[in-house]
């Protein structure tokens, strides 16, 4: 254990922070927070805890993926032997026995370069947001394409492909699988309990803004690895145009020719795909009414992704980079 280093990254995650942080606080275990701008005395808490703290030059947009690379480079300053690294978002809590676990797979298994367990949603039934989080939360175990913020890499492997991409506002944690498994890795998600993740989402707004901020994710990766075999993202890119732009668009256009009759190409379609969805839900042990909710939303979110591809052209042709759209109410927005 004594060659894991721990990762945290946050940005005013106020007392999640503090649970976070004394979840992973180990003996002979590094542990660094990266502070992305908090205001609400997060850097002053982790030091309290006797955590290394890397506080992100205010001058450079603050990305995930930045915070991440440069908690892993201090690391390895400190400690140049590190041959395991966690990486933990400062909203979630690291269930006990997780790293002992993951280690065991990671020695087990060398063609395995990312190991990832269970996130689960803490307060699922504080509100449907929490709950959609929880749901979302739930995959599937065994080889996987990519992992999500939390999970556990092999240093060497994630030198070698040169770390996380800086630049991403979201969809970093894909992006950066698809390179490792170019490179000859796996990613493997096992059936273990991994983190526990406070979402606090209460407000339809916020979920608003993530939906968009996912909406670019899947276009900004589309349009680096769509000409490629891997297609990354292509489909889920083409799925919002369909559903949230080409669709509609159609619908009205054949309003008068129909005489009102084009509507049903919103209404029959989305109906089809969102009975397949609570289908699905239902499959994977959810109640109906949890199935119902997952399903509604997630053809409802086509239309902030739509505005969130709109975005991402939008910034490209001014050839500026977005700032993260952050919908935590304690944290500013860009």
């Amino acid at each position: 254990m004594q060659s894991i280093g721990v990762v945290v990254i946050g940005r005013n995650e106020g007392n999640r922070l503090r649970q976070c942080l004394l979840s992973v606080i180990g003996e002979g275990r590094r542990v660094v927070y990266v502070d992305s701008g908090s205001t609400d005395g997060s850097v002053a808490l982790a030091r309290s805890l006797g955590v290394h703290v890397v506080e992100l030059d205010l001058s450079i947009k603050f990305t995930a993926a930045r915070a991440r690379n440069a908690g892993f480079e201090y690391l390895l300053q400190v400690q140049p032997e590190l041959e395991l690294i966690q990486f933990v978002d400062g909203d979630c809590r690291v269930v006990e026995g997780w790293l002992e676990r993951a280690v065991r797979e990671l020695v087990a298994q060398p063609e395995v370069v990312v190991v990832c367990g269970r996130r689960r949603e803490e307060f699922p039934d504080n509100s449907i947001y929490n709950r959609l989080f929880d749901i979302e939360w739930n995959t599937a175990i065994g080889e996987a394409k990519s992992c999500g913020g939390d999970s556990m890499m092999k240093v060497s492997a994630f030198k070698n492909v040169g770390g996380f991409n800086p630049k991403l506002i979201a969809g970093e944690e894909p992006e950066l699988c698809l390179r490792l498994r170019r490179a000859g890795g796996k990613i493997l998600r096992i059936d273990a309990e991994m983190t526990l993740h406070d979402a606090q989402m209460t407000r339809f707004g916020q979920w608003w803004k993530r939906s968009i901020r996912s909406g670019y994710a899947f276009t900004e990766g589309a349009w680096l690895y769509g000409r490629t075999p891997d297609r990354h993202w292509v489909r889920e890119s083409n799925r919002i145009w369909l559903w949230a732009a080409v669709l509609p668009l159609l619908a009205v256009v054949g309003l008068l020719p129909t005489r009102g009759l084009s509507i049903l190409l919103l209404l029959i379609p989305h109906t089809l795909v969102a009975y397949r969805l609570y289908r699905r839900t239902l499959r994977r042990g959810f109640q109906q009414k949890d199935a119902i909710v997952y399903a509604l939303f997630c053809a409802i979110e086509k239309y902030p992704q739509l505005l969130g591809k709109i975005e991402f052209y939008i910034f490209r042709l001014l050839k500026r980079q977005r700032s993260i759209v952050e919908y935590k109410g304690a944290a500013s927005t860009s």
